[in-house]
């Protein structure tokens, strides 16, 4: 038994010895597939963590390598226990085996770089991008139609799209990216980047391969990644590359995006407008909040009501009011309460909204850090503290501009400066960083405001400073607690105050400006330390007892009063003052306020033309030169002008320029003025410029206003004369002219005598960009059209309720001479808007064809025997600027019948027509 098993052994070793001969190099060939498999073990590991960390939806190719890598793995271990017993198989079949398995997992090898990316591309995987659905709301299609018209211009490459945050910004560019990738003007081409909020330029180049398809996860180096994405870039042709929330400049060309070329858009999301500059956006649109009826119908859209109760409904009218039109603020706000049914609760939430929307714990949670980040990004300290003083206005209150940055400058909240110009021109510059950063909005008349969200996202943070008490615009009717009157308290803000304030001998600054209902101030004898006094628009009559002692104070305010007098003296202890504003129904103390050396601002009332000249010739000295608003009044019984602030003008009013003991000549206009005003005056010449010789030589005015003047027929009356031509030229700075019921005006010019010997000087109205003319009932046409070449900067155009006015444009000169040429286009190549209402006579905006590629705006109401509108006719398109077209809706009938001159004018003009 032994000597067979002996004999067995040995014919097994002769086998094993005899294959082993057939195939040498198995045992080696098998040692190198199992470092190949241990490599590859390693790259799915390194795959597997990318596709983990990225949370994005991987590629089908991408599956299926890693389906085959665990089957070669599984297989190789099933080989190498095939070959420990290779006794039992055949060796030249396991031999096969392995050489067939290296090509594998080699080519497996390969294919683990993927070129073009672990993940499916943007447009790939669009269906998972749109998280949010479009609304149709007239200002989202008005957006989308401003960004959609933007990308099929051939001549935009870039555009920026700006807004606060949670506005809707990504939302109406999602819908700007699903509609591009039917476009076949991009054969698909369109990517989304959400760049990171502290992006850097290796994660966005990253990204962007990853939308592109392109795998840099082995290669580091930054300029030969942007040299490739470029490549690949330039090899796409055209295409439109959006990135979302970008919240600094981004260095295109370091990243790797093409430097501007035909085909290739650029569209950026931010919520500063001064990114949107940086990055040299040729358009850019702001997206603005939502109006409160299209703010609810997106509210109870998302509440998912069509009906609800009519304590409920009123409550969620209150908080649609409090979101202010921020779609993020009120869509949170409607899903929290969503299939919320008891009273109770939807009482609860509405008290806890009624000190601020911040209150519920899902605004908190949702909304708050979105805006909360806008204010972090203000890296600025300044910029910060100047942000937070805006809160310590009421909300929804309209800040002027110069009120703030005199409180800036008052409060030292900015860096101190040489001059007070220097100081109002940082103001300036902090108010347009916060505007540009959506943290304050610009109102259509310059000044701004916080929007609701934005304030109390500003009091959350102040509520941790213990320096500020804001109490403005609660309505409280009594001093706050002795307790919230802290030791370190700074700043405190009771806008619309109780009736009385108390005396607090550390005050610097007191303004009470607005307090409607303030009668009387108590002695102010203890505040020597006040530096500024602000009580305009109360119903103070006499003036605070102890004022005269304030000898630190910089600024006195005292406009909209009731104030009958400033007692003697007070004015004089006051030396120090730099700005001085009093109510112009009072005559000021002319003495004293020429004393006050250091005065850079003025606002008040003389009544004698030696008065006025003297108090022109003290500002012009002063260095550098004053701000000014002075006021011509014979009689103080009552007045129509405005008073006004930081600005550099001079009003008559009151039959001021009646008196003959005037004498119009000797009136001194300061060199530098900027805005005149006559109101009920009693200019006695039919023509402005010829009855007021002075403005002749007030090169400088920008603005003037013409108001209930009786006698005015014109404002120049033209002449051949040589005394014209050398008396200067009026009117060549002008912007803004304002015509307001004048019985006998007939029109801009008159002549003397024929117009060919008549020529108009050189510069008239050259620079005119706003008329305005309302109630001038004796005027038939507007503008000449010999002269219409001077108005070649006008912007706006309005004329109202002129009751006999025919044409805008005459076809004829003044003296009823034919114009030659009288098939030559009329050409307004800057006019933006046109506003005509109530215009019963008018026949004619113009008798030939107009050009007026920039006009944006035409408001016609009431203007019924106009038979054409030539401004939007005789072109096969609308005009390129084109955003509106307003009628009263009742006269519909009457838009229908106008007559077009191109057979498809109304049918492409009917999408901008709103009937109102």
């Amino acid at each position: 038994m032994d000597k067979l098993l002996e004999i067995v052994t040995k014919a097994a070793e002769i086998v094993t010895n005899a294959t082993t001969l057939l195939c040498p190099d198995l045992e080696e060939n098998t040692q190198t597939l199992q470092r190949k498999i241990e490599l590859l073990k390693s790259r799915k590991v390194d795959v597997q963590a990318d596709l983990q960390n990225a949370g994005k939806k991987r590629k089908r190719e991408v599956e299926d390598w890693l389906i085959n890598v665990k089957k070669n793995i599984t297989e190789f271990e099933t080989l190498e226990q095939q070959i420990q017993c290779c006794r039992f198989y055949s060796r030249q079949k396991l031999a096969e085996r392995v050489e067939r398995m290296t090509k594998e997992v080699m080519e497996l090898d390969e294919q683990s770089d993927f070129p073009g990316g672990l993940f499916l591309e943007v447009d790939e995987s669009i269906g998972q991008l749109m998280l949010t659905p479009p609304h149709n709301g007239q200002a989202f299609l008005q957006n989308f139609d401003d960004i959609w018209a933007s990308l099929m211009d051939d001549n935009i490459l870039s555009i920026g799209i700006y807004g606060m945050g949670g506005v809707g910004k990504t939302t109406v560019a999602m819908h700007a990216h699903d509609n591009l990738l039917n476009e076949p003007k991009f054969s698909a081409h369109v990517y989304w980047i959400t760049v990171s909020q502290e992006f850097s330029i290796h994660k966005l180049q990253s990204d962007i391969a990853q939308a592109l398809k392109l795998d840099f996860s082995r290669r580091s180096d930054e300029k030969k990644r942007a040299a490739q994405l470029f490549q690949t870039f330039q090899k796409r042709g055209s295409f439109v590359l959006i990135l979302d929330d970008v919240w600094k400049q981004i260095d295109a060309e370091k990243i790797g995006i093409p430097p501007r070329r035909d085909g290739c858009k650029l569209v950026i999301t931010s919520r500063s407008k001064e990114v949107c500059h940086q990055m040299g956006c040729q358009r850019i649109i702001k997206v603005n909040t939502l109006s409160e009826q299209e703010a609810w119908e997106l509210f109870l859209k998302k509440l998912g009501r069509d009906e609800l109760h009519p304590e409920v409904e009123e409550i969620c009218k209150k908080m649609v009011k409090r979101c202010g039109g921020l779609p993020l603020a009120f869509v949170t706000l409607a899903g929290s309460m969503r299939g919320v049914t008891d009273i109770h609760e939807w009482r609860d939430a509405s008290e806890e909204l009624k000190e601020s929307c911040m209150g519920r714990a899902d605004m908190e949670n949702e909304v708050l850090p979105i805006l909360l980040y806008s204010y972090n990004r203000l890296r600025d300290p300044k910029l910060r503290r100047c942000f937070l003083y805006c809160s310590l206005y009421p909300e929804d209150y309209p800040i002027r501009r110069e009120e703030l940055i005199e409180n800036f400058i008052s409060e030292e909240l900015m860096d101190r400066r040489l001059s007070w110009r220097a100081e109002n021109d940082q103001g300036h510059a902090i108010l347009n960083q916060l505007e540009r950063a959506c943290l304050l909005e610009r109102l259509l008349d310059g000044n701004v405001k916080m929007h609701d969200l934005i304030r109390d996202m500003a009091l959350g943070i102040t509520k941790h400073n213990r320096s500020y008490m804001v109490k403005a615009g609660l309505h409280i009717r009594e001093i706050p607690d002795v307790q919230e009157w802290t030791e370190d308290l700074d700043k405190i803000s009771l806008m619309y105050l109780p009736h009385s304030i108390s005396d607090l001998e550390n005050l610097r600054t007191l303004l009470l400006r607005n307090c409607s209902s303030l009668k009387s101030v108590p002695t102010l004898e203890k505040l020597r330390l006040l530096t500024r006094l602000d009580l305009a628009c109360t119903k103070i009559e006499e003036l605070p007892d102890g004022v005269e002692s304030l000898t630190n104070l910089k600024v006195l305010d005292l406009v909209g009063t009731s104030l009958s007098m400033i007692p003697t003296g007070v004015l004089h202890s006051l030396s120090l003052l730099q700005q001085l504003r009093l109510p112009i129904h009072i005559g000021v103390p002319i003495e004293e306020v020429l004393a006050l050396k250091q005065l850079e601002d003025f606002c008040g009332s003389v009544n004698s033309v030696s008065d006025l000249n003297r108090l022109i010739t003290f500002l012009q000295s002063m260095m550098p030169p004053s701000f000014y608003s002075i006021f011509l009044i014979s009689k103080f019984c009552g007045h129509t002008l405005v008073e006004r602030s930081r600005c550099k003008l001079v009003g008559f009013d009151q039959n001021s320029l009646m008196d003959s003991s005037l004498g119009e000549g000797k009136i001194l206009l300061p060199r530098d003025i900027e805005e005149l005003i006559f109101s009920t005056s009693g200019l006695r010449r039919s023509s402005l410029a010829n009855g007021f010789q002075m403005l002749n030589n007030a090169r400088y005015v920008k603005k003037c206003n013409v108001w209930y003047e009786d006698e005015i027929e014109c404002i120049i009356r033209l002449s051949s004369t040589e005394e014209q031509q050398s008396c200067g030229v009026p009117f060549q700075s002008l912007e803004e002219l304002s015509l307001y019921e004048l019985p006998y005006f007939i029109g801009l010019f008159m002549w003397e005598g024929k117009a060919a010997v008549a020529p108009l000087l050189p510069g008239i109205f050259t620079q005119l960009t706003d008329l305005r003319i309302f109630g001038c009932n004796k005027m038939k046409k507007l503008i000449p059209w010999s002269l219409l070449q001077t108005l070649s900067n006008l912007q706006k155009l309005e004329v109202i309720s002129c009751k006999e006015i025919e044409e805008i444009i005459g076809d004829e000169d003044d003296d009823g001479s034919p114009v030659i040429n009288s098939s030559a286009e009329v050409t307004m190549p800057r006019l933006k808007k046109l506003r005509l209402v109530h215009l019963p006579e008018l026949k004619s905006i113009c008798k030939r064809m107009m050009v007026c590629d920039s006009i944006e705006n035409i408001i016609i109401m009431s203007c019924t025997n106009l038979k054409k509108v030539p401004p939007l006719d005789g072109h096969p398109s609308p005009p390129p600027s084109l955003k509106e077209i307003k009628v009263y809706a009742e006269q519909r009938e009457w838009w229908e019948s106008l007559e077009w001159e191109h057979p498809n004018a109304n049918n492409f003009l009917q999408p901008f027509v709103k009937f109102s």
